[in-house]
């Protein structure tokens, strides 16, 4: 949490359907930010810190199991 002091999210983040995910692992080497990554092998997770929402994991995701929200 440190890294977040002094600065601003993004409004727009990835959302991951992890009860269909089955984790490919395509998200996660298409990340820019480096911000998805396979939690315990099992489904992908979204570091919301790092995620800016460009939606490029959404766009390659092979089962459409992303989406970008804006923030609430």
């Amino acid at each position: 949490m440190s890294e977040m002091v002094g600065k601003k999210l993004s409004p727009r983040r990835a959302v991951v359907d992890i009860a269909a995910c089955v984790a490919c692992g395509t998200c996660e080497d298409v990340c820019p930010r480096g911000a998805v990554t396979i939690y315990q092998g099992q489904y992908a997770k979204v570091q919301e810190e790092r995620c800016v929402g460009c939606g490029k994991c959404a766009q390659e995701c092979p089962a459409s199991l992303i989406k970008v929200e804006v923030r609430a």
